[in-house]
């Protein structure tokens, strides 16, 4: 049987217009065979589930550099356990202070990855945790 392609959706969350990290994540993601998905800039929580939901994705990344993720992150978990859609691995990188990350993966986040973080980590986390929940 063949494997089937993981399905990536690459968003930028909220007011944050700094997208260069999330495009080089998803180039690599891309390049490790991975299928991507790149909603763009200043996306909203329901856009992003919305977009992810159509697209039939495996992971949501979210990048924000903003400070906002508190706000905007948990919204996005609530809306995919009201789709009964929280099997979708949820990935966050960006600017997330040590003392927020515990919440977020405590509420469903399943990594956050900081600065500092390498493409190949995140490939590895991915695939880890597709080829695990399979």
């Amino acid at each position: 049987m063949a494997e089937k392609t993981v399905r990536v959706l690459v968003g930028k969350i909220g007011l944050d217009g700094h997208d260069r990290g999330a495009k080089v994540v998803a180039q690599a993601l891309r390049d490790a065979g991975m299928e991507v998905i790149y909603t763009g800039l200043r996306q909203t929580p329901e856009q992003i589930v919305e977009a992810a939901l159509q697209e039939d994705v495996q992971v949501i990344g979210l990048s924000i550099l903003s400070g906002a993720h508190m706000q905007l992150i948990p919204p996005v978990l609530e809306m995919l356990r009201d789709q009964d859609s929280s099997d979708i691995v949820v990935i966050v990188g960006g600017i997330i202070p040590k003392e927020d990350i515990a919440y977020l993966k405590e509420n469903g986040v399943a990594e956050v990855f900081t600065p500092g973080s390498t493409t190949t980590d995140i490939i590895a986390f991915i695939n880890k945790k597709i080829v695990q929940d399979q």
